[in-house]
């Protein structure tokens, strides 16, 4: 069942991804060769318990973590440790998510550690107006697979490859709600989008192939292939004309422009 929510539910669920937002720039400040993820994991679960809310993800289907922490070849889930230990040159996806005032925030944004190689920058820049294409198309009318075609044909003819088994999601009083967001698929197929949606779109993006293995932990996703991976997530609200985007990457530019 799709949820269509009301003007001020769409302001509360604003409110728990802007926390989000702000949240993700906090562990910017964190991310330079030598530092675990284990420790972004921390400075992110104090920001938010801050703030007045709670970790999204931890406990969430027993999820050990307040982030994900994906590094380089690996595409989502992964888990922040003390032993993971940041280098130069590595990416690394940062997923968070928060739970306040009954709503939950989400977002992601793939970081470089240090100078990274020119082929992964096209990688990460790419992903990124992935999502930025796929937020042109969530408006009143439109359809799930027309976001779903955008991310996609902008991947490929950039000659890298789209994760399909995982997908971006409604967002609300649930983590992940219908409908799914795939990010490949036919215009004009899927659930019409209306206003009042509130979806989450995620480009994971493979700079080789699209297959992807789990690891032992039960939990990281990687590419088959070992190669590098990106992923960028932002909150919108389906509107008419123009999607109403929650949550947003300003806060973790102004740190990085630093």
């Amino acid at each position: 069942m799709i949820f269509i929510k009301t003007a001020e539910e769409v302001e509360l669920i604003r409110r728990s991804n802007l926390l989000v937002s702000r949240t993700l720039a906090e562990v910017a400040k964190e991310i330079r060769p030598g530092v675990s993820t284990g420790r972004l994991d921390r400075v992110a679960e104090t920001y938010i318990r801050d703030h007045g809310a709670v970790p999204g993800f931890l406990g969430y289907q027993g999820y050990p973590k307040t982030l994900c922490t994906s590094v380089n070849a690996q595409v989502v889930h992964g888990i922040p440790s003390e032993k993971v230990i940041l280098e130069e040159g590595d990416v690394v996806s940062v997923d968070c998510g928060v739970l306040m005032e009954g709503f939950y925030g989400d977002s992601a944004f793939s970081f470089e550690v240090g100078e990274v190689r020119p082929e992964v920058r096209t990688l990460l820049t790419t992903t990124r107006e992935c999502l930025a294409r796929g937020i042109g198309q969530a408006v009143d009318g439109k359809r799930i697979g027309d976001i779903a075609f955008a991310v996609q044909q902008h991947a490929e003819s950039n000659g890298f490859s789209v994760v399909r088994e995982m997908v971006g999601h409604g967002l609300g009083r649930h983590m992940h709600e219908a409908p799914e967001v795939p990010n490949y698929g036919k215009k004009g197929t899927g659930a019409k989008l209306k206003k009042g949606m509130v979806i989450c779109i995620e480009p994971m993006i493979n700079m080789g192939r699209r297959q992807i293995t789990q690891e032992a932990d039960g939990w990281t996703i990687r590419a088959a292939d070992h190669l590098p991976s990106a992923h960028y997530e932002l909150a919108v609200a389906v509107d008419r004309g123009k999607a109403d985007v929650l949550s947003t990457f300003r806060y973790i530019e102004e740190v990085l422009n630093k």
